[in-house]
């Protein structure tokens, strides 16, 4: 009977194995092994049947499991094992299997490669010069994507048939679009359209290029929606930007070729790899001085954010027009970016003086990534394109109460689902303060949980009743209906660490943020937590000071200062600040303004108690007149980042001033009294010392407390959460402090260190059931 009879191996591989190229490479190794069978997608991921020896069948398992093919990521793997009759060894790739649940992941999308790129530039190959060239290794995934399992007719370029040259390709195993679904050629695929007309691609280019060299804005049709793209050179042209958008003063991004890269930044090696990974984010980089561009781009921030063409189309464009080009979403400021050049013809001409656009559909909105190097580690600021959907696998999610969903904070807009064995997180969404950005929230779960035939057990949300996140997670709950849990802001940010890390047991961690409410209903933001089984203890605090005005100090750093000043020093304080050094500060405020504030500080009226690092920043910001008033979140704090780096090149010593641990008796944990760090820079101001080597000195400060606090606690490891480690400097400053100190630091390098990963930790706040 053994010689009639062989070994069949049936594998369902979940992870990120869909889009990547996966089966056309399952389907090589079968062949160069000697398997039969076959390979499919399915609604779970990818299902394998092999046949063959025993011995075969291992050895392919071993290799599949230990080198999976690159990009893919296996999380898990089912095994069936049989005796079944010797039959022949073909192998091939059969028809997806679907059903109504779906636990596939969805690839992000892909930046094109190398082997893309260099047919792009062959004269001799019939894609040369085609701006959607792409393969089984590249190209839009989440974007084009209707529905799962990932296949064409899923995919917006379903309405793109194959002529008989894409079909020949696509169905031979030698070819390196075996099975690429989102194959095209300039025969068969989308084409390119200049403002209200259909344009070969010669010359929509060139019509483009044209309009940026006489100074225009043009919206450019990119992966996850239209980006405005202008000349970083031309003052007027940047400034008729920013006040089409809204945007007065927030950098803008650049988008260049690696030859004019180095011209503009000065790329560490880390950086230059992340810049050139299949991710193509923005990359935050320390610009060159002697970079031509117009103060208009960045303003006086030591760093550019740089991106390389992701697609085709921005890589013609770009080398079209010679040099670098600004590269901004097409929105306005707050609302989601434009994704259909019918569908909003009136925003896109108001923002663009032409529009080149395509005729293949944007089916998922989303931004492009923006990250940063820092601590020998790459750094989440935005979770975009080519890192989003992210997906995190855990044993642990299977096990707690079905199927769930978490809908974060409110500044940065996100979402996470749990199905099954992962935890998937969606791009970051944006501000939800306005209709349309809660509104861009709503249908993208709305979609992503159709996608995945997902009927929520649980809705989490944050603790502040007042966040439109909130109040979604309010009405859903009642109308699926489904059980809702609200989660603590800090609290979510440290489990979301636990998440990334798959950490258990008790952990202390340190959250910095701009605020979230606590749980005595005062504004955190510099606190320490004790996280075990039981839920988690506030252990320390930075010490609370009033914000005068209430909402309105959250963007005004002036307002902050006037009440650390009086908190510390009660209303004589203007005998122990020296005016002349704060004469800038004090200049912003009309003087009527100026009393009424301090009027309420006495009367406490609209005066709100905050413990935050965030604001504490500003603060700082203001007395040393670097920004007084802001017009994006944390201006102030990277204005005093870029500040302290500054003087950190020019060859600074980080000195620091006293941020001591005190016991309160009266609230019951340690405080960390700023009152002497607000001394010591009054002082320095006194000395005239330079505002960047103050900055510096608040850095370390803050990096030397966290460091007493760890060694207080008597801890080995401290997690460091919330939005003031995207930080490069902070962040850094305490990464080497704690490790001196014997103290090993995590924090998120996946996931977003920001409110965009708060939908992570308030899953990992669900009970088992």
């Amino acid at each position: 009977m053994g010689s009639r009879t062989e070994w069949s191996l049936q594998l369902q591989l979940s992870g990120r194995v869909q889009g990547v190229g996966f089966r056309p490479a399952i389907h090589r190794r079968a062949l160069e092994m000697g398997l039969g069978g076959w390979v499919a997608n399915d609604s779970a991921g990818v299902v394998v049947e092999l046949q063959g020896s025993k011995s075969q069948l291992q050895h392919f398992l071993s290799q599949l499991l230990g080198t999976p093919p690159s990009p893919s990521r296996i999380d898990f793997v089912r095994q069936r094992w049989r005796r079944v009759p010797v039959g022949d060894r073909s192998f091939r790739i059969v028809p997806s299997q679907s059903s109504d649940v779906s636990s596939a992941l969805v690839t992000p999308d892909q930046a094109l490669c190398g082997a893309c790129m260099a047919e792009l530039l062959d004269p001799t190959n019939r894609r040369y010069g085609y701006p959607f060239i792409s393969c089984a290794q590249c190209g839009p995934r989440y974007t084009l994507l209707r529905d799962v399992p990932f296949e064409r007719n899923n995919t917006s370029f379903s309405a793109f048939p194959l002529c008989s040259e894409c079909t020949n390709e696509y169905e031979n195993p030698q070819d390196r679009r075996f099975h690429a679904q989102t194959i095209s050629c300039p025969a068969c695929g989308p084409k390119l359209r200049w403002n209200d007309t259909w344009i070969s691609n010669e010359i929509g280019l060139q019509a483009a290029a044209d309009l940026l060299q006489a100074g225009g804005i043009v919206a450019l049709q990119g992966i996850g929606g239209f980006q405005l793209l202008a000349d970083p050179k031309n003052s007027q042209t940047l400034s008729t930007l920013r006040s089409r958008k809204g945007r007065p003063e927030k950098p803008l991004a650049l988008l260049s070729s690696a030859s004019d890269l180095d011209q503009i930044c000065r790329p560490s090696q880390p950086e230059n790899d992340l810049w050139h990974s299949a991710v193509a984010p923005i990359v935050l980089m320390l610009r060159r001085s002697e970079a031509r561009l117009d103060s208009l781009v960045a303003g006086t921030s030591p760093w550019l954010g740089v991106m390389r063409p992701a697609s085709a189309l921005q890589l013609l464009l770009v080398d079209r027009f010679g040099s670098p080009l600004v590269c901004t979403s097409a929105n306005r400021s707050g609302e989601p970016i434009a994704i259909d050049a019918r569908a909003d013809p009136d925003l896109l001409n108001s923002l663009a003086d032409g529009v080149l656009s395509h005729s293949l559909s944007i089916v998922n909105r989303i931004d492009d990534s923006v990250m940063r190097w820092a601590a020998a580690a790459p750094l989440v600021l935005r979770l975009g394109r080519g890192l989003a959907p992210l997906s995190l696998s855990t044993a642990e999610a299977a096990q707690s109460g079905g199927v769930q969903l978490a809908v974060g904070a409110q500044v940065k807009g996100a979402f996470a689902l749990k199905i099954q064995q992962h935890l998937l997180l969606s791009p970051e969404l944006g501000d939800l303060s306005s209709r349309s950005g809660t509104e861009h929230l709503e249908e993208t779960a709305a979609t992503w949980m159709k996608l995945h035939g997902a009927r929520p057990d649980w809705i989490v949300c944050d603790g502040h009743g007042g966040y439109r996140s909130s109040a979604y997670a309010k009405q859903l709950s009642l109308s699926l209906p489904a059980r809702r849990l609200e989660v603590q802001h800090h609290y979510a940010h440290l489990l979301a660490v636990m998440a990334e890390h798959e950490l258990g047991g008790p952990q202390l961690g340190l959250v910095w943020d701009g605020s979230g409410l606590g749980d005595d209903n005062t504004l955190w933001g510099g606190e320490a937590l004790k996280l075990d089984a039981g839920g988690y203890t506030r252990i320390a605090s930075l010490r609370p000071f009033p914000l005068p005005g209430g909402e309105r100090a959250l963007r005004e750093p002036r307002r902050v200062a006037l009440g650390l000043l009086t908190e510390a020093y009660g209303f004589c304080w203007r005998s122990r600040v020296p005016l002349s050094s704060v004469q800038s500060w004090i200049s912003s405020f009309a003087t009527s303004d100026l009393a009424l504030l301090e009027e309420s500080l006495v009367s406490g009226l609209n005066r709100p108690e905050c413990s935050s690092v965030g604001r504490l920043f500003d603060a700082f910001a203001a007395l040393l007149g670097v920004q007084q008033i802001c017009s994006f979140e944390a201006q102030a704090a990277v204005a005093l980042e870029g500040l302290a780096t500054q003087a950190l090149e020019t060859g600074g010593s980080a000195t620091a001033y006293s941020l001591p641990l005190v016991w309160s008796a009266s609230q019951g944990i340690w405080l960390l009294d700023w009152a002497p760090l607000l001394e010591g820079v009054m002082n320095d101001l006194r000395r005239c010392i330079g505002i960047g080597a103050v900055s510096l000195a608040i850095h370390q400060t803050l990096a030397d407390a966290v460091v007493n606090l760890a060694k207080k606690q008597r801890v080995k490891q401290l997690l460091l959460a919330g939005g003031c480690f995207q930080n490069k400097l902070l962040l850094e400053l305490c990464v080497v402090a704690l490790d001196q100190a014997g103290v090993r630091a995590l924090w998120c390098q996946q996931l977003p260190c920001n409110d965009a990963s708060l939908p992570v930790g308030q899953l990992r706040a669900v009970p088992h059931i």
